[in-house]
Order: structure tokens, then C-alpha cells, then sequence
């Protein structure tokens, strides 16, 4: 129990006193004899105008201390306020209530009853004082001669009012009604309210009423004085202009005024090129001759602004340590040596050379490997500041090289507000999504980039709106892309091309333990908190809950536990430990999305499994084959692009040229219907590399041989069976490798791809190097003890110039 005075109490109200619904308002004070509507939104407040309509409509008000305040508390609420009588109430659309009220006395709150819906109070009447002596009248008679006096200056009193007004008798009633309709502060309103001796009262309200009267004329004072300046000042600048053409005429030399020899020592102070510095001062010349106000000194003012406030020769000082800096990208990034390695080279020539070119880099890699992130560790462990562009999206070439002045509203391009921007010639600038750019009439920014990327040729990048040169050689260009055929040849020519693969789940644990659980536990409230993720739990999200060749998904997983988790801990008060194991993710996250590690259970007749290289990365590929009887019609159905169509008339062909040695029968293609089809036809497939899978299928469905369920296969084929090599390698067995497949079929001129491979990834692989589809058809499907594959031993082994690459379990990296 507590009391406010006594604050809550759960029995009674005590004798001599009213119990009403409390509806607590904030920005207004109802007082009596006023009618007021009033939008009520606040969950409590509704409720306690529902108990009002079931209880006489009576409600008493009382107006916050706490405006914003959207939850008060009882030591919020004045004690003081008015008994209403609910007149009216309508539900709106929203939700809300809209209740017209009518204030009819003062009361007090004695005491806070106990109620969860919403507050009840306690209250008592305050006696007021009547005795109207002569004062009191006089002060009246004031009042009514104020609100006639304000009426006069503020013009917005109607007639009607002011008739009321001056017919009311009872000065309690004047006092009150007065008061409603002036827009004092609420401390002001409230104060009124609580003041109980009338002469008090009377004597408060006219001192307020005089001060708006003297602020509403002040108010005026300064309006009229602002009209008499802006037409004095309209009158000066006709004069001045008269007196600039009489000395114009005369040939009198003007002086520029203050502004202009400040702006021309500024240009004389900055250190910009020659050229620049001379284009400055030419502008600023023509910029002294032109009148202040004109639309042209506006263009030529912006033009100077923009040369003097960019960072001609501002540089930061780079970071040479290698060490530190080498330290710094391990701790923000797991793995991506190729990255690393090449900036550790760069800040080891910088510290042999004074002046070495910014390299422009291009990472290349699926969505959430950390390309753009890795930009910004770059930055951190050179000791350079960092910006970024995004170039998604953009189809203007002035985007990059500027608008030429004649445009009105014309700015320079996107390099070098943002240079402006970092205040330096020298960061690491990130041309992020750089094979999102696209072209329409207005022009074609990847061809403006050419320059902007060009070792030998950004030294001197002339922007259409500086149309000066700019040296942007300093800078440290980093670009990502997720696609690097979407990148113009020309464009590639310019940049190094380092590729950031997708991540092995050993590497994805290592990044979930060592970085993304620490940051998500930071950002949902959890420093602090005992959660520890088990290992179980953390290959269960990257097995089964996510399918990605980053981390992206999985960092939105993680946060989601944590976000249950917390939600967890304040609904229960708990501080006890929480540890995530592969049973409490299922909890969390609902069933596992997707299978892992599952091969068929059996070996099927035409269903191999192939590999595909998309932009998330590698995945596998199930390619089904049917035969049915018919005349000799190809269907081939899964949203199959041209490429893929053409792939798979090369494996048919192959197959009937080889139908004799297969022991096919010649004219299975005039007898039978043969029906391809590659799983998932919503998504858009293309591309050579399933050519072995499909020819595999196909025999495996002419021969009734099944294909082992344990190999997965890439490579082109040629119409004479011969296998071509694919790209994608490394993807396509990490693919492999995360659905559960240990033997993969390869081209023999793979091998080469086969280095980039994880070490700890390859020594749990078997690569089968081959070079013609014999030998992949030899591997690939399983025969009965004693059946032969191929009529005789006539096979193609013999007339290859090579011998078989065959299984590569002695490889170097197996």
C-alpha cells in the first residue's frame, strides 16, 4: 500500500467522498463551465470512459505534469482537477474515442484506488469562495474590459462571445469561462484552477490576460518593423543597382565589398593545381563585374565554393606497418587471404617507394562473403579514411562525371561530392555493386568509370562541372561485384581481380563463433547474460537452416535467437544461463528448411546428379531422364536456357553416334520419346556444364543401368564425346562437398582449379579426372558382375591421343 499523501488503497471510498474514473489529459485543463472535445487513444483512458458511461458518465480530470509522458505515473497526475460529465462519445475508425465533456467543479484527489484496467480516485470537493465583495466585483469589471481590449487586437473574438461574456453575473463562472478560451501555458491554467480564494483567482487571470494582451501587441510591434526593413532593404538594392550603373557608365572602379575579398583570399590561400588555381580566380573575376542577386553570380559563386572546398592536396597519413596492419584484417575478417595478401604487398612497396599509384582492386564473390566489409577494413588497417558509392542502379554517365554548367542546377558527379565529402585525396573509395550499373539515352556510367579506373589516366579525371583536371592516383579504388560477366571487358581490363569464393562450413563456424554471435548478443541487450551457441548448434544453422555461399542468412538466424532470447529473459525476469544446442534451434527457429548430407537412398536409373555455379554460389543439380514410347521426340523442360538446350541435343547426338558400342538399339530415337527434365522449373538455368550429366542420364535411361548415387559430375561435351572444362570449379565442390557427395567427375583440364581447393575440404574428396564420356559413363554407372558397358573392347580409350587423367586419389591435395 501506498499513499499520495496515503497513494493506493484497495477498500472503500471513505465516508463524505466520490469514487470516479480518473481520465488524466495532456495538454489541456478542463475547467468548470467549459464544454471541451477531447480524442482519447491511451488504452487506460478508454477504459476509464467506459466506466463512466456505465456509471452516471461522470469522470473526474485532471491534467499531467508530463505532457510527452504516454504512461503516467500517480506522482504524474495534479491533485487537483475538475468532476466532468461525459456529453457525448464516438468511436473512431482508428480506434480512438472522441468524448465531448463538460466540466461542472473543482475537486480534489484524496486517494488512488487500486484498479488494473485503468485509475479510480477518490475525491473531494473543494468548497469555493463566493463572497463577492466590492474587489471582487471591481476585478470583474476589469476582466470584462480586458477581454473586450484583447477582442479589439486579436480580431479573432466573435460577437456572440464577447455578448456572453459580459451577461455572465456569477464571477466564479466569469473567472472560469475567461479562462478556457485564452491559450495560456498550462502551468498557468492549472494554477488558476487551483487557486481557491475568488479574489485570488480574479486577480491572477487578469494579470495573464494583460500580458497576452502586451505580447500580442509586442508580436505586432515586430511584425510591421520586419515589413519597414524588408522595404527599406528593397529600396536600398534599387539605388545600389542605379549607382552601379552610374559608375559603370563613368568608369569608376567599385569596390567588392567584404564578402569578396574574403572569398578571394580564400582562393589565394587554398592550395589547389595551376590550373585549378587559375580557373578560380578567372570565375572569381567575372564574379565581381556581375550583380549580387543575379541567377548567373549565383552559378559562379557555387562553381568557386566547390574548388576551394575540395581536398586538392589534403591527404592522410597511410599506415606502413605491416604488422598492425596485417593484424587488424584477421580481427575483422576470417580467412580471404588472397585479399590480404595483396594489401600487405601494396604497404610493403609504399614503404620502399615515396609515391606508388593506389591499386584498384575488384572483388568478386557471392552475396555475404564480406566484399564490402573487407573495403572497410582495408581503410582501418591502412590508416586511410573510408567511402563508399553504391552504383546499383545507376544509368546516368553524369552520375560519375558531372553536369557541364550550362544546366541549370548542375553539381558534380558522385566521385567527387563524395571526395569533398571524406575531406581527403587519398581514401580507400568503394565502387560498391559495380556489375549493377546499366544504360539507357542519358549514357553509359561504366564507360565514365573507364578513366575514373585507369592507373595511367586518373591522374588527370576532368569532371564536367570542375572542367578541370583532378588527380584521384592517390586513392585506393575497391570495387565488388557478385557476377563478373556483368562487368564490361574494358572495365575488367582495368582492375585486379581478386575472387572471394563461398565459405566451407568450417570456415562458416569459425566466423559464427568468432565474430557474428559476439556482435548479435551486443547489438539484441545480451553482454552480460550467460548464452553460449554449442558447436551442435551452430552446424545446425549452417547445415540446415541456411543455404548460402556467406554468411548473411546465418547472421539473420543468430540475431533471431538472441531476439527470442531476450524476449525469453524479460518475460520470465530470469538471469539464469542459456545455452543454444541443436535441439533448442529447432525450439527457436521452427524444423530444419532444408536437407543436409542426404543422398538417395538407392541408385536410381536416370537421375544423376550434376553441378551448377550460381551467384550465391555452388549447388547441386538432379537431372532426370525418361523414356517413354513415341516417334522420336526430345523434350527437354526446367526453364532451360539455349545454351543448356543445345547441351543436351550434343548428349543425344553423342549417344546415337556411340548406340552400336553401348549396345543400344540404332533407331531408339525414332521409337522412343526422350524426356529430360531438370528439377526446381521456376528457376531460369543455363550454361554447358551439365552436358556430361545429361549424356549420362540419357544412356542410363536407354541401358537400365543405374547411375551411382554417390558421384556428382560437370564438364561440356563435344559432339565426339570429348569433355571441355567448365568454371566454377571450387564453388561446385564446395556444393559437393555440403550436400554430402565425395566423388566428383571433372575435366581432365580442370586439374589446375583443383589447388584453390581447402586443403581440409580436398583430403575428404576423390576427384575423377577425365577426358572423354566413356570413361565418365565407365565410373558413373553401376553394372551386374560379368556385364560388359560396351560392345567389345572397341572402347574410345584406344583412339585418344592421351591416356585417361583416371581416379585421382594420389593428387597432391587429396
Amino acid at each position: 500500500m501506498i499513499n499520495l499523501t496515503n497513494k493506493f488503497r484497495q477498500d472503500g471510498p471513505a465516508p463524505g467522498v466520490t469514487l470516479l474514473p480518473l481520465l488524466p489529459l495532456r495538454d489541456i485543463v478542463v475547467f468548470p463551465y467549459m464544454v471541451a472535445p477531447l480524442f482519447v487513444g491511451r488504452s487506460k483512458s478508454v477504459k476509464a470512459l467506459a466506466d463512466a458511461m456505465n456509471n452516471e458518465k461522470n469522470v473526474f480530470l485532471a491534467t499531467q505534469k508530463k505532457i510527452g509522458d504516454e504512461n503516467p505515473d500517480i506522482n504524474d497526475i495534479s491533485l487537483i482537477g475538475t468532476i466532468g460529465k461525459v456529453l457525448q462519445l464516438l468511436r473512431l475508425p482508428d480506434g480512438t474515442v472522441k468524448a465531448l465533456v463538460e466540466g461542472k467543479s473543482r475537486a480534489r484527489i484524496k486517494r488512488f484506488v487500486h484498479q488494473e484496467d485503468f485509475f479510480q480516485v477518490e475525491i473531494e470537493p473543494i468548497a469555493e469562495d463566493f463572497i463577492e465583495d466590492a474587489e471582487c466585483q471591481a476585478l470583474g469589471r476589469a476582466i470584462v474590459s480586458a477581454f473586450h481590449e484583447y477582442a479589439d487586437v486579436a480580431k479573432n473574438i466573435s460577437k456572440e462571445l464577447l455578448n456572453t461574456i459580459s451577461a455572465i453575473t456569477s464571477l466564479s463562472q466569469l473567472s472560469d469561462t475567461v479562462s478556457a478560451h485564452f491559450s495560456f501555458k498550462i502551468e498557468d491554467k492549472q494554477l488558476l484552477l487551483e487557486t481557491d480564494s475568488l479574489n485570488e483567482r480574479l486577480t491572477l487571470l487578469l494579470s495573464l490576460i494583460k500580458m497576452e494582451i502586451d505580447a500580442y501587441q509586442m508580436d505586432q510591434r515586430i511584425k510591421n518593423r520586419v515589413k519597414e526593413q524588408m522595404e527599406k532593404t528593397q529600396k536600398s538594392y534599387y539605388l545600389n543597382e542605379q549607382m552601379r550603373a552610374i559608375k559603370k557608365e563613368m568608369g569608376a572602379d567599385e569596390d567588392a565589398g567584404d564578402e569578396l575579398k574574403e572569398l578571394e583570399s580564400h582562393i589565394q590561400q587554398k592550395k589547389m593545381s595551376k590550373e585549378a588555381t587559375e580557373k578560380a580566380l578567372h570565375e572569381f573575376k567575372k564574379l565581381k563585374m556581375m550583380a549580387p542577386m543575379s541567377a548567373e553570380a549565383t552559378v559562379v559563386r557555387n562553381y568557386i565554393d566547390w574548388m576551394i572546398s575540395l581536398p586538392w592536396y589534403d591527404q592522410t597519413e597511410v599506415q606502413e606497418d605491416q604488422f598492425e596492419a596485417e593484424k587488424i584484417l584477421n580481427e575483422d575478417h576470417y580467412g580471404l587471404e588472397k585479399p590480404k595478401e595483396r594489401i600487405l604487398e601494396y604497404l610493403a612497396v609504399q614503404s620502399l617507394v615515396k609515391k606508388v599509384r593506389g591499386p584498384i582492386l575488384c572483388f568478386v564473390g557471392p552475396p555475404g562473403v564480406g566484399k564490402t566489409s573487407l573495403a572497410k577494413s582495408i581503410a582501418r588497417a591502412t590508416g586511410r579514411k573510408y567511402i563508399r558509392l553504391s552504383l546499383g542502379g545507376v544509368r546516368d554517365e553524369a552520375e560519375i562525371r558531372g553536369h557541364r554548367r550550362t544546366y541549370i542546377g548542375a553539381m558534380p558527379g558522385k566521385i567527387i561530392q563524395s571526395l569533398k565529402k571524406v575531406g581527403v585525396n587519398n581514401p580507400v573509395f568503394c565502387l560498391d555493386e559495380v556489375d549493377k550499373m546499366s544504360m539507357d539515352f542519358r549514357g553509359d556510367p561504366s564507360a565514365a568509370l573507364l578513366e575514373v579506373l585507369d592507373p595511367e589516366q586518373n591522374s588527370s579525371f576532368n569532371d564536367h562541372y570542375l572542367d578541370v583536371d583532378y588527380d584521384l592516383s592517390d586513392i585506393l579504388f575497391v570495387t565488388t561485384a557478385n557476377t563478373l560477366p556483368d562487368i564490361p571487358l574494358p572495365l575488367q581490363d582495368r582492375m585486379e581481380i581478386i575472387r572471394l569464393s563461398g565459405y566451407t562450413e568450417y570456415e562458416k563456424y569459425r566466423i559464427a563463433r568468432g565474430f557474428l554471435i559476439a556482435k548479435q548478443i551486443q547489438q539484441n541487450g545480451l553482454e552480460g547474460k550467460t548464452v553460449e551457441f554449442t558447436k551442435n548448434a551452430i552446424l545446425s544453422l549452417i547445415q540446415r537452416y541456411t543455404r548460402e555461399a556467406g554468411v548473411r542468412n546465418l547472421e539473420r538466424e543468430i540475431a533471431s535467437i538472441c531476439r527470442k532470447i531476450a524476449r525469453d529473459l524479460v518475460k520470465n525476469k530470469s538471469t539464469d544461463a542459456v545455452t543454444v544446442n541443436s535441439r533448442s534451434v529447432q525450439k527457436y527457429l521452427g524444423p530444419p528448411r532444408h536437407r543436409h548430407g542426404l543422398i538417395e537412398e538407392k541408385d536410381q536409373i536416370g537421375l544423376v546428379t550434376g553441378l551448377a555455379w550460381t551467384q550465391v554460389g555452388g549447388e547441386l543439380l538432379c537431372i532426370e531422364t525418361l523414356i517413354m514410347p513415341g516417334k522420336g521426340e526430345q523434350i527437354v523442360t526446367g526453364k532451360l536456357g539455349d545454351v543448356m538446350k543445345e547441351s543436351a541435343q550434343a548428349a543425344v547426338s553423342f549417344v546415337r553416334s556411340r548406340a552400336e558400342h553401348l549396345m543400344i538399339d540404332r533407331d531408339f530415337h525414332k521409337q522412343f520419346d526422350i524426356h529430360i527434365h531438370i528439377p526446381e522449373g521456376a528457376i531460369p538455368k543455363d550454361g554447358p556444364s551439365a552436358g556430361i550429366s545429361m549424356c549420362t542420364s540419357i544412356v542410363s535411361a536407354l541401358t537400365r543401368r543405374a547411375v551411382d548415387r554417390h558421384i556428382a559430375m560437370t564438364g561440356e561435351i563435344t559432339l565426339r564425346g570429348r569433355i571441355l572444362p567448365v568454371g566454377g570449379i571450387k564453388e561446385k565442390i564446395l556444393a559437393a562437398h555440403r550436400g554430402g557427395i565425395k566423388t566428383i567427375i571433372l575435366p581432365k583440364e580442370n586439374e589446375k582449379d583443383l589447388k584453390d581447393i581447402p586443403e581440409s575440404i580436398a583430403r575428404q574428396m576423390k576427384f575423377i579426372l577425365v577426358d572423354h564420356m566413356d570413361e565418365v559413363l565407365t565410373h558413373a554407372l553401376i553394372l551386374k558382375p560379368g556385364t560388359p558397358l560396351f560392345n567389345g573392347n572397341d572402347m574410345v580409350f584406344d583412339i585418344i591421343s592421351q591416356p585417361s587423367g583416371g581416379i585421382h586419389q594420389n593428387h597432391p591435395l587429396v
